[in-house]
């Protein structure tokens, strides 16, 4: 991406930036574009100094939903990051590919596996979309059109040209996308409880880490959250549920879940720290090492031809073992 970069100061110290956002960059939310030119500084401070109004877009100020368009120019504060962290960000990612269900010119849908972050920051040094392109050095644009939390299985989307971008995340946007996932909680979840339409609040902990809490319709902050529910299998101990989600917050499903008292099992943010560690311990060969969320079902419309897309991933390997195990053991409850 050829970015024209005017610099205040001395390039040896930290100093304010011009970015002129060009066409391949066009459309992108504003976090995602400062993500991909401050490599190396935490994601916290990146939006930190978005909403500090640090951050100016032809010198107005911007947050961090606001999309970039050609020819805007990007104001920067200076940034300083350690010569360690900014020595690490200059190494490229692996090259890697990934399990393919879906890929033609305009995008490509991979099986994301768990462990893995679908991009560098907040101390990754590279994701999926980093491996991706390096990978595929011939590509002119792989963008995430989406995005799964880290330690969350399954079906993520990339778009290979920044027109079927756009048309599939607006697609996101007006949950014109079905997305459901399976999740294994704890204990009986009640078969007449399908819809959980609450708002969820965001806000960082103490030492920058972002989370995210079930709050009040009265909540400025609290942004309307609507998940589904269905039980896909009874587990002694626990229920595999079928969750689809008619909003995208950050951490729905997890937190939802865990409002109405069924964690999902081997969640390390929201869920029973207790019953993770007798699930870790259960059986040598089947113990739960990892959340039990996996992205299972997507169906959209291409960005080209209109038509509707149905894609599945199958539960891994390690997640289909635990229930095989699950259905003839009592699990720890």
């Amino acid at each position: 991406m050829n970015h024209i970069i005017r610099v205040k100061s001395d390039a040896a110290t930290p100093a304010v930036k011009w970015l002129l956002v060009d066409e391949e960059s066009a459309g992108q939310r504003l976090d995602n574009f400062l993500m991909r030119h401050l490599k190396g500084v935490p994601k916290t401070h990146v939006y930190r100094i978005i909403r500090s109004g640090e951050v100016r877009i032809n010198k107005g100020r911007a947050s961090a939903e606001t999309r970039v368009e050609n020819g805007d120019e990007v104001r920067l504060p200076p940034v300083r990051i350690s010569e360690k962290v900014a020595e690490k960000a200059e190494r490229p990612a692996p090259g890697r590919e990934f399990p393919s269900l879906f890929e033609d010119d305009s995008l490509m849908a991979i099986d994301k596996p768990s462990g893995v972050a679908v991009h560098g920051g907040s101390g990754v040094s590279f994701g999926v979309i980093e491996q991706l392109r390096q990978a595929r050095p011939e590509a002119k644009l792989l963008e995430l059109v989406h995005r799964l939390d880290r330690d969350t299985s399954g079906i993520l989307l990339v778009a290979k040209k920044r027109s079927a971008l756009k048309h599939l995340q607006d697609q996101f946007r007006e949950r014109e996308t079905d997305k459901t996932y399976l999740a294994l909680v704890k204990g009986d979840w009640p078969a007449k409880l399908k819809v959980i339409d609450q708002p969820l609040h965001k806000f960082l902990l103490p030492d920058g880490e972002r989370r995210v809490r079930v709050t009040t319709p009265e909540d400025p902050d609290g942004l309307r959250s609507i998940t589904l529910v269905k039980v896909a299998q009874r587990l002694q101990g626990a229920t595999l549920l079928e969750v689809t989600i008619k909003t995208g917050r950050t951490h729905q499903i997890r937190v939802h879940l865990a409002s109405q008292g069924h964690p999902i099992a081997g969640d390390d943010k929201y869920g029973d720290f207790e019953w993770n560690r007798q699930l870790l311990k259960s059986v040598a060969r089947a113990g739960l090492k990892r959340m039990f969320l996996h992205a299972w079902r997507l169906q959209f419309n291409h960005p080209v031809t209109d038509e509707r897309v149905a894609l599945q991933a199958d539960l891994p390997s390690e997640l289909k073992a635990y229930i095989d195990h699950a259905q003839h053991q009592t699990p720890p409850v």
